[in-house]
């Protein structure tokens, strides 16, 4: 009777130290996502927030596909980017399928 008693505070304190291991580990886990996964996503998301809002008549882009325009016209979500030297290539497009903007003084 002894032992078995001592067999099963033995037990209960090691399942109870099995079940702070666990959450600590889960704890673990969710800071390393925090921090490599959700954060620099964060960050990228805020960043292109800016650059859009900093967006203006007249800035050099990128689109995502990879053509490089001016922007002529800016509307609710959609801007007019002008493609080309001929001036007659203008398509509508929206804000989100813009890459990067680069400032007509940053050109220079």
């Amino acid at each position: 009777m002894l032992l078995s008693s001592a067999l099963a505070t033995a037990s209960s304190t090691a399942a109870g130290a099995s079940s702070v291991s666990l959450i600590v580990w889960i704890v673990v886990l969710f800071v390393f996502m925090y921090f490599f996964m959700i954060r620099p996503q964060q960050k990228e998301t805020k960043k292109k927030n800016e650059m859009m809002a900093s967006m203006a008549v007249g800035d050099t882009v990128l689109t995502t596909s990879g053509f490089y325009g001016v922007i002529i016209d800016i509307q609710e979500d959609t801007v007019i980017v002008e493609f080309g030297s001929n001036k007659n290539c203008r398509i509508p497009m929206q804000m989100a399928a813009i890459a990067e903007i680069e400032k007509p003084e940053d050109a220079q």
